[in-house]
């Protein structure tokens, strides 16, 4: 059944932007405060698991003021005349560039939202296979990514291990621990 905006308090009321950069736009709509991307930016997360590894990079992150462990990540068509860049291009160029690896393998596993009650960006889900390591990874010039291959078994230990020394854990990491956390392990 589709959902319907009928009935629910500023669905209908107009849209205002507040402020805008050159990624983010913050807008109003009734007595909703949230953000966006511009110009359509999406962003691919991707979910690297193979013989019983996942690959994860840790990076600062300037709006926690903190490193945070995650899922390696990059925007999809932020460059100036690259708004119609493919997901799984996008997907594939970030996992060398952030992690070193180079997948043979990229499977579209859909459109997910962040934070939906603030943030209207959305991702695309990427699971890549048939990895071979291509090089060191670490990302561009402006970022410096610390790259973890973490053994499956060993990963609850690992992000512990991580939130003990203050870096902040991303949300997509629940996906990862899901079976652990539903059987309370």
């Amino acid at each position: 059944m589709a959902a319907t905006k009928m009935g629910v308090p500023d669905a209908e009321a107009p849209e205002t932007i507040v402020w805008q950069g050159k990624y983010v736009v913050a807008k109003v709509r009734g007595r909703w405060e949230y953000v966006g991307r511009t110009r359509n930016i999406r962003a691919a997360v991707i979910l690297a698991v193979e013989d019983g590894h996942v690959l994860l990079v840790e990076q600062y992150r300037v709006p926690m003021g903190r490193n945070c462990l995650e899922l390696p990540a990059g925007l999809i068509g932020d460059e100036d005349g690259a708004e119609d860049e493919d997901d799984l291009i996008a997907a594939g160029r970030e996992l060398e560039e952030e992690t070193g690896y180079r997948a043979a393998k990229l499977e579209d596993c859909g459109e997910f939202f962040s934070s939906p009650g603030m943030v209207t960006e959305s991702f695309t889900l990427v699971r890549a296979s048939e990895l071979a390591k291509v090089s060191e990874g670490g990302g561009t010039e402006s970022e410096n990514i610390t790259v973890h291959r973490v053994a499956l078994g060993e990963l609850t230990d690992f992000i512990a291990q991580k939130r003990d020394q203050g870096c902040g854990i991303d949300v997509r990491m629940l996906m990862l621990l899901g079976e652990k956390i539903l059987a309370g392990e």
